[in-house]
């Protein structure tokens, strides 16, 4: 194995200048947080979301200090009726809605034996039903506006790959990826596009409170440069397959990670 040290931070290029985005989980240090600062770096407007409104509201402070064009509204993804504020306030807000970024995700680690009804369904409906509901909400949306529309899905290595205490949320992510074929299909009618990224090993604040040195020693050694991602590597992703630049990609599942076991 090679120790890379991580790359200079990519500057922003215009992109997704003037376009709307809807980005979901982006409240904190992670890969949506990273995500919509990489969007108003290409020129977005952002409406963030997530299911804890003080750290939100932090957040967006934080981004409109160096940014114009950034919003915030709470939004639990298990509730139909905020998905559908969310949906209707950035449309209200801008006029319009480009892209989604369905971002919010639960995890947690528990053998299958002794997991309880309760586990396993929490993780299903934040991790694929919330992705369902607002995936639904943004399809909706795009085909009543007649402009077409992007959805980058946020999946995981794991939806491929089997790992111990992690039965609920691999098949969440798995049902994910399989959801993000499904919606392609069907809204390739109506100039929509729907893609997902599946990172590997992305490391932010919550994940190092929620997951044990040994793990994460033991997951960074699969990766090929030594090292997790960066957040914003993963956003990075994202950006392409919002962007112009992924143009003739629909119903894929783009694996951003290192691993080679």
């Amino acid at each position: 194995m090679t120790d890379v040290e991580s790359p200079d931070y990519v500057p922003g290029h215009g992109l997704l200048e003037g376009r709307t985005a809807v980005i979901t989980a982006a409240a904190g240090a992670g890969i949506g947080g990273a995500t919509a600062r990489r969007f108003l770096e290409e020129g977005a407007r952002v409406l963030i979301s997530d299911a804890h409104a003080r750290r939100l509201k932090e957040h967006e402070a934080r981004l409109a200090a160096e940014f114009d064009g950034v919003a915030s509204l709470p939004c639990d993804v298990t509730d139909e009726t905020q998905v559908r504020a969310l949906f209707d306030t950035a449309v209200e807000l801008h006029g319009r809605l480009d892209i989604v970024v369905n971002n919010a995700g639960l995890g947690g680690t528990s053998d299958l034996v002794g997991m309880t009804d309760e586990q396993w369904s929490k993780v299903l409906d934040v991790t694929l039903t919330g992705t369902f509901r607002c995936t639904r909400a943004a399809l909706r949306t795009f085909r009543d506006s007649g402009l077409g529309g992007v959805v980058v899905n946020n999946a995981s290595v794991v939806g491929w790959r089997a790992q111990a205490g992690q039965a609920h949320y691999a098949a969440a992510k798995a049902g994910v990826m399989a959801l993000t074929r499904c919606a392609a299909v069907e809204a390739a009618e109506f100039g929509v596009r729907v893609n997902a990224v599946s990172p590997s090993l992305a490391l932010h604040p919550h994940l190092v409170k929620v997951t044990t040195p040994e793990l994460l020693e033991e997951l960074t050694a699969r990766e090929a440069f030594g090292r997790h991602a960066e957040p914003w590597e993963v956003a990075n992703v994202i950006v392409f397959l919002a962007s112009g630049y992924s143009s003739y990609l629909t119903g894929e599942v783009v694996s951003v990670s290192s691993q080679h076991a």
